[in-house]
Formats: structure tokens, sequence, C-alpha cells
């Protein structure tokens, strides 16, 4: 009996990685927490004699989930091409945010938001450079570099030889080095509060100089509410497009907070998130901006109603 309480414990205490896994897959809290139930469903659906053969649970739930996330990200392609302007991954608070924002009770089951660890693995930049790779390619980048799984079993994962997923790995990391490394968390909080005062002072000079001339705006409203459905690019149009938000917009505050684990904004009015954009900087100005709207990504944000 105890042992069967042992691996009780032990299966249940494995919902922590493997939402850390498919939020990193997936890009979507939503989808993570929905592909782990799936892989615990598909665990207890198992006859106690085969759940006896399985050596380490935490592989096979990994591997499960893992697959399950890869059909979930070829299905989220044609998903995609039918959504209301650009996708973006679904941005998250930090620790005590999500406490503060009405999330799970500390003494009570942990939310998936609330589990995630948020380090630069779960950037912005990333996850949007991610998205770009194929299904396989994000599995083996993500299982290998990201959580160090040997190309033995992601191949498992893959159903392909350990040689092809080597290849892949080192295909998605060739996107993901690409892009520049991220400013320090010190110098992107300087220039997060800047762009927040230009911002509020709808000073359009202040805030040209703090965008590279290149700088790219997305946002995703998912056709729930109004934004761009395409990219802003240049800091001049930029920086008149946030100024005439602002002016629309009465009443609008914004917050600077933890986005994904680095400095980032959050825009509320009457207490109401409404925004939360997240930014990535080099050499002191912003290149990115990647500001989602749509509220059903915005839940772990959102006071407990």
């Amino acid at each position: 009996m105890g042992t069967v309480g042992t691996r009780t414990e032990e299966i249940a205490g494995e919902r922590r990685q493997l939402i850390n896994v498919a939020y990193r897959l997936l890009g979507s809290v939503s989808e993570a927490e929905d592909a782990v139930q799936d892989a615990y469903a598909r665990w207890y659906g198992l006859p106690p004699s085969r759940q006896e053969e399985i050596r380490s649970p935490g592989a096979w739930l990994t591997t499960v989930t893992s697959r399950i996330c890869l059909d979930v990200l070829g299905s989220a392609r044609a998903r995609r091409e039918r959504y209301v302007g650009a996708w973006l991954p679904e941005p998250l608070p930090d620790r005590t945010e999500w406490n503060h924002a009405g999330g799970a009770d500390p003494g009570g089951p942990a939310d998936p938001a609330d589990q995630i660890v948020l380090d630069e693995s779960v950037s912005m930049a990333l996850l949007v450079v991610l998205e770009s790779t194929t299904p396989a390619e994000r599995v083996a980048f993500v299982l290998h570099e990201v959580f160090r799984y040997p190309f033995a079993e992601i191949a498992d994962v893959l159903g392909r030889s350990p040689a092809a997923c080597k290849q892949l790995a080192a295909s998605a990391r060739r996107r993901v080095s690409a892009a520049r490394a991220p400013e320090p968390a010190t110098g992107q909080a300087e220039v997060v509060r800047d762009v927040r005062k230009a911002w509020e002072a709808r000073d359009i000079a202040t805030l040209v100089g703090l965008l590279n001339p290149a700088a790219v705006m997305t946002a995703d409203g998912g056709g729930v509410v109004g934004t761009v459905l395409h990219p802003v690019e240049g800091a001049a149009r930029i920086a008149r497009y946030l100024v005439a938000i602002a002016d629309l917009a009465p009443g609008l505050e914004l917050l600077e907070r933890s986005v994904n684990g680095v400095p980032g904004l959050v825009a509320q009015r009457a207490g109401v998130v409404v925004t939360v954009a997240s930014f990535d900087v080099s050499d002191g100005r912003v290149r990115r901006i990647w500001a989602v709207r749509n509220p059903e990504k915005l839940r772990p944000w959102a006071p407990e109603g």
C-alpha cells in the first residue's frame, strides 16, 4: 500500500515539470494545461499491470505530453491562419503578481501559470522565434536545449533517429541565435521605465529616441478587441500610434511589471488589465514590442471575480 501511495505522489509531483515543458512548446497556458491533463488521463487509463512495467512514470509522462504538444503544434498552424491579426504567446506575470491578481490560493492547488519557472527560455522574444520553427524543430530544441533531454529520448518522442533529432535542434538553434542576446534586466528596466514616462507624457520625440529606428510593434487582439492587424514598423510610426492610443483611452494606467520574467508594461483601466506589453531591448533602445490585448490570453492577470 505504501508503495502505491509513494508512486501516486511521484506521478502527481511531475505536474510542475510537465506544465513547464508544455508551455514552452505551445506558448499557451490553457493549451499546456490541457496537454498535461490529457497525458495524465492516458496514464490512469493504463491497466495497473502496464503501469507497473513502466520504470520511470515521469519520463513516460514527459514523452506523452511532448507527443500531444507535437500534435497540437501541427494543428495550430491551420488554426493560426484563421486567427484575426497576429498570434502572440500568452504573457505570464511573476508569482507575486499571479497571486496578487487573484490566482490560486497559496495554500490550495497551484494554478498552471503559478508553476511555470520564469527564465530566459520563456522570454517573449524566444517564444516568438520558436513560432517560426517547425513543430519537430521546436520539440527537439526545447527538450534538448532547455530541459537537457538526450537525443535518444527525443527520438522516441518524434519517431525519428537521434541523429535526425540532433539536426532538428541545431536548425532551431540557428534561428534562435540569429536573434541577438537581450539587454540585461537592469538595463531593460530603465528603458521600459523611460518608455512609460514618455508614453504618459505623450512625448513623441522622446519615444522616438527610445526606439530603434527599425523597431517593430506587433499586437494581438484575436479579433476580440480592437488593435492593429499588422505590425507597426519604424520608431516614428510606433511613437505616434502609442500616443494616439493614450489619447483614445482616457484613464489608462501604465504599470511596470515583470512579463515572462523580464521588465514589461501593463496597461489597465478601472483596475482591469487590458494590455500586457513585452519588449526586446538592445543597446539601450527598444527593437520589438509585443502587445497582447486578447482578453483570453490575459486571464492570469485578471482579478478573481
